[in-house]
């Protein structure tokens, strides 16, 4: 059984084990209006499941709703049709104040762009989000330290983002999405700004982590390297997601 492979369901379409599921979507849709008003279906019927420890790469060509999918499933934004289990909710009903908790409770997101505050050090970017949810202060930091050694960066801790290299800040950036714990993180291109050497570094500590974490794991990316990392590649295409077999090479 290859990378690419396993974990498929017979039906082929790409549904992980129901064992420490950590999201479920079913059947979801979002369309938008065009410039000429024309219905722009991005999403026609798609069904994923994402269980704890497994990563999963959402591959495509650009423009094809890619980035719109993981939106929906981060609660981001809300599906037109269909139905997104995240952390026990069903998002598409949920009020506003109760899609914002979710997502801080449940979702780390690490984007193609760091959105590291540039004031503040890398150890305080890391607690940001804890201080947010009012965890003490004495947790918060021993919690951002025990993830910025973790990612490379601990003697680089007390630096702000402009002292960092492009890969230091994205690291810093897994650091922060993980701080909370998340069951599930979602990441947009993460390595699409870095050099070879930074974004291997990044894949590998994505797969690494994964597991060591217990977090599942949903990237959007055009890289082949990253995508090979993940037990499962599901490709983008007209609104549906179709598994990519060893033989299709992947991205």
């Amino acid at each position: 059984m290859t990378a690419a492979t396993e974990g498929l369901a017979p039906d082929g379409k790409g549904t992980a084990p129901r064992a420490g599921v950590v999201l479920a979507a079913t059947g979801v849709k979002k369309a938008y209006r065009g410039g000429d008003g024309s219905r722009i279906e991005v999403l026609d019927g798609v069904d994923l499941t994402v269980a704890r420890g497994e990563m999963v790469a959402v591959v495509g060509a650009s423009g094809a709703g890619k980035s719109t999918f993981l939106h929906v499933l981060g609660a981001l934004d809300r599906p037109d049709a269909g139905e997104v289990m995240l952390g026990g909710v069903e998002t598409r009903t949920a009020s506003d104040e109760a899609l914002a908790e979710l997502r801080n409770r449940t979702v780390g997101f690490v984007f193609q762009f760091h959105h590291l505050l540039k004031e503040f050090s890398a150890l305080e970017n890391v607690m940001m989000p804890l201080r947010i949810a009012e965890v003490p202060a004495g947790e918060a930091r021993a919690r951002a330290e025990s993830l910025l050694e973790r990612v490379g960066l601990a003697a680089r801790r007390h630096h702000r983002p402009s002292e960092l290299s492009g890969g230091e800040q994205q690291r810093a950036a897994v650091a922060r999405a993980l701080a909370g714990r998340p069951p599930l993180l979602l990441a947009d291109e993460p390595s699409g700004n870095l050099d070879h050497h930074n974004a291997e570094r990044l894949h590998d500590l994505f797969a690494e982590l994964t597991g060591e974490m217990s977090v599942g794991l949903v990237v959007v990316t055009h890289n082949r390297s990253l995508a090979a990392r993940a037990g499962r590649i599901l490709h983008l295409e007209d609104g549906r997601l179709q598994p990519v077999t060893a033989a299709e090479g992947g991205v």
